[in-house]
C-alpha cells in the first residue's frame, strides 16, 4: 500500500482533530434511540387497542430498535414493530432515520402474509395513491434509499408493482421526510404507522 493513500487532507485533518463532531454525533443518534424508544412505547399501545382488528403475530414479538453505521456509507437507526420475519413470510412496520438523508416509515409484506392482505393493499393503495406513499421496484427487499431504482410514487406505480410483486415475493410502501423537519417526526411516524395498521384491520 503507498503511503500516501494514508495521508490527510486539509479538511479530513481538521475533521480528525476534532473531537465535539463525534461527540454531537453520538448525541443526535442518543435522541434518536430516545425518539424511537418512545414511539416503540406508542405503536404497541395503538396495536393493543386494536388487537381484536390484526392478526395475532402482530403483537407477538416485542420492538426492536438497532443501529448501524455503514448504510451507504451513513450511520442509521431502525425500530421495527411488528417484525414477523422468517425466510419466506414477512410482516413488519420499520421506522428509519437515515443521516444526513431523511426518516422514513416501510411497511414490508412478504409470502403468506402478502397473499392474505392483497386485497386489503389493494384497497388501501387506492385510498392513498395521492399522499406522498411511494411503492419499492427493487428485487432486493433490504433496500431503504428512495431513488428511482427502489421506490417509485405510489400514484404512478401502485396496481402495476403490486401485482408484480406478487413475482418477486414481497411489496413495500413506504413514506419520507427530510431531516429538517426533525420537530414533526413524532407527529409523522404516529400518523403513518396507524395508516398502515389499517391494511391489516378486519
Amino acid at each position: 500500500m503507498s503511503l500516501a493513500n494514508v495521508k490527510l487532507s486539509k479538511t479530513e485533518l481538521a475533521l480528525v482533530t476534532d473531537k465535539e463532531i463525534i461527540l454531537t454525533k453520538n448525541n443526535i443518534i442518543s435522541k434518536v434511540y430516545e425518539m424511537f424508544g418512545a414511539l416503540s412505547d406508542e405503536f404497541q399501545q395503538y396495536s393493543a387497542d386494536k388487537k381484536e382488528l390484526l392478526p395475532s403475530e402482530l403483537l407477538s414479538v416485542s420492538p426492536k430498535i438497532y443501529k448501524g453505521e455503514q448504510y451507504i456509507g451513513l450511520p442509521y437507526v431502525m425500530l421495527d414493530y411488528p417484525r414477523v420475519y422468517s425466510k419466506q413470510d414477512v410482516l413488519a412496520i420499520r421506522c428509519l432515520f437515515w443521516w444526513g438523508n431523511f426518516f422514513s416509515i416501510t411497511l414490508h409484506l412478504s409470502g403468506k402474509f402478502l397473499a392474505l392482505y392483497k386485497t386489503n393493499l389493494q384497497a388501501w393503495m387506492e385510498k392513498n395513491s395521492g399522499h406522498d406513499w411511494h411503492i419499492g421496484v427493487n428485487t432486493d427487499a433490504w433496500q431503504h434509499h428512495f431513488e428511482n431504482d427502489n421506490y417509485l410514487p405510489l400514484k404512478e406505480a401502485g396496481d402495476i408493482i403490486l401485482n408484480n410483486g406478487f413475482d418477486k415475493g414481497f411489496i413495500k410502501l413506504a413514506k419520507k421526510i427530510p431531516l429538517h423537519q426533525w420537530d414533526d417526526a413524532i407527529i409523522f411516524f404516529t400518523k403513518q404507522y396507524n395508516e398502515l395498521l389499517s391494511v391489516f384491520e378486519n
